[in-house]
């Protein structure tokens, strides 16, 4: 069986295309690498996020459609995406989503990851933790300041899936 090795990108909807520019670009600093239309109905905008070069797994794209209604997060939907910054900028982030008026809660992961979790405008669940330095691995860190780098490659998906027998584990 072939092993996969990795996403190129993920893909989500979106409400608003400028309040979702302004939240990618403006709040978490990540670069609008392409602008393009939704092949599939050139009247939507296609937007990508990703590190300065684009490399494939580091992008996140949206297809924006205003007025649609909200989602339900069910079996099958990816519903957590996320982002890991370098160990000591937290406190960077704390006091850039302070700034940028974007509520978030503080917890920790199961691994004891310090966790700030944060919602994009349109609910999508956006966990930024710390990327110990011996997981660098791959990951391609977009530098936003001296103080604090966001990491671009997602570290995580989530998603719901179903389950028939509550003796298998996934």
């Amino acid at each position: 069986m072939p092993v996969i090795e990795g996403l190129h990108h993920v893909t989500a909807i979106a409400g608003e295309p400028q309040s979702n520019i302004n939240f990618y670009t403006g709040v978490l600093g990540l670069r609008l690498v392409k602008l393009t239309v939704n092949f599939d109905d050139p009247t939507t905008y296609h937007l990508y996020y990703g590190d300065g070069q684009g490399h494939p797994g580091t992008i996140l794209t949206f297809f924006p459609w205003p007025g649609a209604y909200l989602g339900r997060i069910g079996t099958g939907q990816l519903t957590v995406t996320s982002f890991a910054v370098p160990e000591r900028s937290i406190p960077y982030w704390r006091e850039r989503l302070h700034k940028r008026q974007v509520d978030f809660d503080e917890t920790r992961s199961d691994f004891g990851e310090e966790i700030l979790f944060l919602r994009d405008p349109d609910g999508l669940q956006l966990p930024i933790l710390i990327l110990l330095a011996s997981s660098v691995g791959d990951v391609r860190i977009q530098p936003l300041s001296s103080a604090g780098n966001l990491a671009c490659g997602k570290t995580n998906l989530n998603a719901f899936t179903a389950i028939a027998d509550p003796d298998v584990q996934a």
